[in-house]
């Protein structure tokens, strides 16, 4: 037995230094957060394994312990293994290296055998493939996890900071530049709390490819946390999270805070080096205080109490002015009835589409609010994304996402002799319109029905993801009910239903009939014929599509480019989807949460359908004793219904 004989401070001191070293080494730990493994299984003890087994000690080794970010490939024979490190971009050096040692060795015991995996700690996240992904954005296997305890007050004004709060983040986070990890942190300020909020891409994405990624993640954070107070979405390309406590290290922001204050005092100091430079400088900022004042003021006009949590998304009309080259031809993308659409380039890189309304356009004050109150709030990956607005110099603008690959009616309809449609792209566009729609329905804030769904309403990204868009001037029904009635009729033709376009009847089956419309002019690849068309489907594509069903001669209503395909059962199983959204009652036709599960369950078995309405084909709803229900207008209408 050995006696320590040590005076009794320097025994407290000894105390408190060990204990000091304890909580260092234990505060250090990373937090392993979840995993996501394919299925695709490869052998034991197969050329694979030990491939893989290289490329994670790669990851993991000494030469990458300077790095917070790190790709590399191992390749032999036939096999090529492609895998990554990112650290948040927060956390130290050591505590990065820690993090990737651990996850590279706890990715094989949670997924095994799997030749594709990634694992999310707190600190970083290790991934690896047999498949290249780099540069790439996946949002396809991530996890979601909210906080138990929901929003005691104003839970509307709390999820609008925070979508306003996360769109800040990820802008941030998505711009170019040298030694950008594509990684920021935002703060806001509650009545009594602070919400934190923190979002991160890979550094090896686009610009445009990070603020993609963010942007589905702020959508699925809305569905899996709505009115929660804290919540993550963890995808393998980015992940973002928000709480109300702060679980990042906040001093990280501190430098950017010196740099921006030293980038302050020299443009003083140089400023007053020269009376007319610092009288230039005073000018300058008294120019933009008054035009600041100035949007303020129309901000609270059009929007009264909600205009302090619009100010994230008041663009100057300089600034559109700029992206747009001032409105020129060059930049036009097409015109309609409310005015014109034109392509445009923030500073930032981002590309934008801006929808400049007209004078005569009949869009007023209140229409206006609503499109900008009511649509903004909406994140959903198949919904085109509303950026922002301008009310200046009598100007009302809209800014939303570009999506390059322009309609849907565009390529099934249009001379893209260069772009033919496979099956699997219609499948995919058919299901992601369906869960658009359900979005809509069921799982945004407030109940929409969209009343002009139609393929040239539904955009294609770069990859060919569909967008519902085209929401135009939204009203505001002050009822809690499922249908409404309206003596206006608005939308198109040959995707109303019928209880709508004869007795302004309409609901969520509305759009349900809208969809069965879509989904056979995707297979068909011809358009529903309207009561002007003079065709061989006079009786309407859904009078054709029924005779071609009852009689078993399906095969023969398909696009041509379909006929040489493998999936026929998957494609009559659509025809017979289409037919029961496009059913005469509208209680005949299933929902959008039946239409979502029959497309992602094969096993379901459907109901046979019954025969369609085949009114669109006559004309006596454009006659003078109706005409007062039915005047065309091709403009779009959504209506909203409190939840």
């Amino acid at each position: 037995m050995f006696v320590i004989n040590m005076p009794s401070h320097k025994i407290m001191l000894l105390f408190f230094f060990i204990s000091f070293l304890h909580s260092a080494t234990t505060q250090a730990q990373p937090v392993y957060t979840n995993s996501s493994c394919s299925g695709r299984a490869f052998a034991a003890n197969s050329s694979f394994q030990s491939d893989l087994t290289n490329l994670l000690s790669s990851l993991a080794s000494n030469k990458t312990a300077n790095n917070d970010f790190y790709n590399t490939t191992v390749h032999r024979g036939r096999n090529t293994i492609y895998g990554l490190f990112m650290c948040r971009g927060d956390v130290t050096l050591e505590l990065c290296h820690q993090c990737v040692v651990d996850a590279t060795k706890n990715i094989r015991s949670q997924c095994n055998v799997s030749r594709e995996a990634v694992i999310w700690y707190e600190e970083c996240m290790v991934r690896y493939s047999d498949r290249y992904f780099f540069s790439s954005v996946n949002t396809s296997a991530g996890s979601c996890g909210a906080n138990t305890n929901n929003v005691a007050n104003n839970q509307t004004g709390f999820m609008n900071l925070l979508s306003t709060t996360m769109n800040k983040a990820a802008d941030e986070a998505a711009k170019s530049g040298m030694g950008k990890k594509n990684f920021a942190t935002e703060e806001a300020s509650l009545q009594f709390q602070t919400m934190y909020c923190l979002v991160q891409c890979t550094p090896d994405l686009s610009p445009q490819g990070c603020r993609t990624c963010l942007r589905d993640a702020i959508g699925d954070l809305f569905n899996c946390s709505f009115n929660k107070i804290g919540g993550r979405v963890l995808y393998p390309s980015c992940n973002v999270r928000y709480e109300l406590f702060i679980f990042y290290n906040s001093n990280m922001k501190v430098s950017d805070v010196y740099t921006g204050k030293a980038k302050t005092i020299v443009i003083v100091v140089v400023s007053v080096g020269g009376g007319g430079i610092l009288f230039s400088l005073v000018y300058y900022l008294l120019r933009s205080l008054i035009r600041k004042r100035r949007r303020a003021e129309l901000r609270q006009k059009y929007f009264g109490d909600e205009s302090n949590t619009l100010e994230p998304l008041q663009f100057s009309l300089a600034t559109i002015e700029a992206a747009t080259n001032k409105f020129s031809q060059e930049n036009c993308l097409g015109q309609g009835g409310f005015g014109q659409v034109y392509k445009g380039i923030l500073s930032n890189g981002q590309e934008i589409a801006v929808k400049r309304l007209s004078k005569g356009s009949g869009q007023g004050a209140a229409e206006f609010k609503n499109e900008v109150l009511l649509i903004a709030r909406l994140q959903h990956r198949n919904l085109v994304t509303l950026l922002g607005f301008c009310i200046e110099d009598q100007e009302k603008i809209l800014i939303y996402e570009y999506v390059p690959n322009k309609s849907l009616d565009y390529i099934l309809f249009g001379s893209q002799e260069n772009r033919r449609l496979t099956w699997e792209e219609r499948y995919e566009i058919i299901r992601g319109v369906a869960r658009g729609i359900l979005y809509l329905h069921e799982y945004s804030r407030l109940k929409i029905i969209h009343r002009d769904l139609k393929p040239s309403n539904i955009l294609l990204d770069n990859e060919m993801n569909p967008k519902i868009s085209d929401f135009g001037l939204a009203r505001m029904v002050a009822i809690n009910e499922n249908e409404g009635n309206t003596r206006r009729i608005v939308g198109t033709y040959g995707y109303m239903p019928p209880e709508y376009a004869m007795f302004g009847l309409y609901s969520e089956k509305s759009d349900v009939f809208s969809f069965g419309v879509i989904i056979l002019e995707i297979i068909s690849g011809k358009k529903n014929a309207s009561c002007h068309d003079e065709s061989q489907y006079a009786d309407s594509l859904l009078s054709y599509t029924w005779n071609q069903w009852s009689n078993e001669k399906l095969f023969e209503m398909l696009d041509s480019n379909l006929k040489e395909m493998e999936s026929y059962n998957e494609v009559s199983r659509c025809i017979q989807i289409g037919l029961l959204c496009v059913q005469r009652h509208p209680d005949s036709r299933p929902s959008m949460a039946t239409v979502v599960s029959y497309l992602s369950n094969d096993s379901i078995q459907l109901p046979h359908p019954q025969q369609p309405a085949f009114f669109l084909r006559a004309r006596r709803v454009l006659t003078s004793a109706s005409r007062e229900y039915s005047s065309i207008n091709e403009m779009s209408m959504s209506d909203f219904f409190p939840r």
